[in-house]
């Protein structure tokens, strides 16, 4: 698929080429329909099943709801013969993506610092991850999303854009615009290099140091049960952190990832549809206590039923 984007002194629009396109139509739907549904029923579940109001499920119903805010534009663009987004919408969009992506980051961060306090200071777990403590991390991770997705967009819509007009890409996004500017932008590259860092890699970071006491601290387990508990809590989160970060670092990371677009198309549709998509399965299929929570009310809401017929 390929777009075509100007600046405010050409036409004011992003045109994506491409045929009609019912498989890959499809194939989204199903994707954005499963995302939408899957993580309805997973915040709903938290919601309502009281055993579930713990920080380690305030997390989880916040990367959820990061999750259900998927921007549906791409379905439209593949059987719409009119596949142009406004130069204000490509903007928008790409803020929402960023936004949503830096949040996620950070909320993945906040939810290993959960799992080291539970499995390395259990005794004081209440006390350090208080209601008070839950909300600022929540919030700062929302809170840090945006700032970083506001200064990207601010900064990649200054540059001028000129000259060959087409993106080969599925949505706006910073490496395919950058191309497009009609000037040297090896220090732009450099500046985004280096806020990749900032925003993936530093998470990272800290979440790989976090692991690594947590994983020492179950080996010294003297209970074979509490080891397979304290890992089977944190397997969940290990799957998502591979998949999300691999995929994001991939693309905004590696060397000369803005003259591979191809590549990227593939790994930013991975994590921004198929990690979604996969992130309340990971979470309830392997985890009991939601289990036992869909369970429980999906048993009570047949039984209720029974009992108004």
């Amino acid at each position: 698929m390929k777009a075509f984007i100007a600046s405010s002194s050409f036409a004011c629009s992003l045109i994506l080429i491409s045929r009609f396109q019912m498989i890959p139509f499809v194939l989204f739907l199903v994707i954005y329909t499963v995302t939408v549904l899957g993580n309805t029923i997973l915040v709903l579940i938290i919601r309502v099943s009281s055993r579930l109001h713990t920080p380690m499920y305030f997390f989880l119903m916040n990367l959820s709801l990061l999750d259900l805010f998927t921007v549906p534009k791409m379905l439209v663009n593949f059987l719409s013969e009119d596949k142009s987004i406004s130069y204000m919408g490509c903007i928008v969009q790409m803020y929402f993506l960023l936004y949503l992506g830096a949040s996620e980051c950070f909320l993945l961060a906040a939810m290993v610092y959960d799992r080291y306090v539970a499995i390395c200071n259990p005794l004081r777990y209440r006390l350090i991850m208080n209601r008070t403590v839950c909300l600022s991390l929540a919030v700062l991770s929302w809170f840090s999303g945006n700032v970083v997705s506001l200064v990207q967009t601010v900064w990649v819509f200054t540059l001028p854009f000129c000259g060959s007009n087409k993106i080969n890409y599925f949505f706006c996004d910073i490496p395919p615009l950058i191309k497009l500017s009609c000037m040297d932008t090896s220090q732009y590259e450099i500046q985004l290099f280096t806020a990749a860092i900032l925003v993936i890699f530093t998470p990272f970071t800290l979440i790989l140091v976090s692991y690594i006491f947590i994983i020492s601290t179950i080996f010294k387990m003297a209970s074979a049960e509490g080891r397979h508990k304290a890992f089977s809590t944190c397997s969940s989160h290990l799957i998502v952190v591979t998949l999300y970060y691999g995929c994001s670092s991939l693309i905004y990371l590696r060397p000369n990832s803005i003259n591979l677009p191809d590549s990227n198309k593939v790994l930013s549709l991975i994590y921004t549809s198929v990690t979604p998509t996969l992130n309340p399965f990971i979470y309830s299929l392997r985890n009991k206590e939601v289990k036992e929570a869909v369970d429980t009310h999906t048993s009570l809401s047949f039984l209720e039923l029974v009992h108004i017929k």
